[in-house]
């Protein structure tokens, strides 16, 4: 009678296994979010001050301020759809920590939105790393630096430097 092993897990139960064969996603994004919010609530603003402009009571309904309020509140109203339906592509690359393939991978969006890579390094053939603060920074073989990265938190770091430990140097 086989014996077969139930826990397929077993391995990446200690802590050292797992940040190795975990696969580290580094984005530089910045805080989109909030610019969304911000632009939906002016959206939504300057949308209601053009209709409000027209439902005011006591405004003035000369013939002569017509024409300038039709032209100001169409121009509120396209610039608040406008700023409703606006939808961010962020240009900056991410960089991929891949523990299997053993390398990075800078990963770019293109004009449609998919990534592409547009550099791949073996971690053999990068010369060292620095963890500092709350970002690390890849050298080249020469000692010219490649790259700085933020870290998002000291499970990241503690995961990169796993993965980096046994191929790259590390420098204090």
């Amino acid at each position: 009678m086989a014996v077969t092993n139930t826990n397929t897990f077993q391995q990446a139960q200690t802590g050292k296994a797992y940040d190795k064969s975990v696969p580290v996603l580094i984005t530089f994004a910045p805080n989109w979010k909030a610019r969304l919010v911000l632009f939906r609530v002016v959206g939504a603003a300057l949308i209601i001050a053009a209709f409000s402009m027209w439902l005011m009571p006591g405004s003035i309904a000369g013939a002569e301020v017509w024409g300038f309020k039709l032209i100001v509140s169409m121009l509120f109203l396209l610039l608040g759809v406008s700023l409703l339906t606006i939808e961010v592509l962020d240009p900056r690359p991410d960089a991929y920590f891949d523990p299997i393939r053993r390398e990075v991978r800078v990963l770019q969006k293109n004009e449609n939105g998919r990534p592409q890579t547009v550099l791949r390094r073996s971690y053999e053939s990068l010369g060292g790393a620095r963890f500092v603060d709350d970002q690390v920074e890849l050298f080249e073989v020469d000692g010219s630096l490649l790259m700085k990265l933020p870290l998002q938190s000291a499970d990241v770091s503690r995961a990169l430097k796993g993965q980096l430990s046994g191929n790259v140097t590390i420098f204090a």
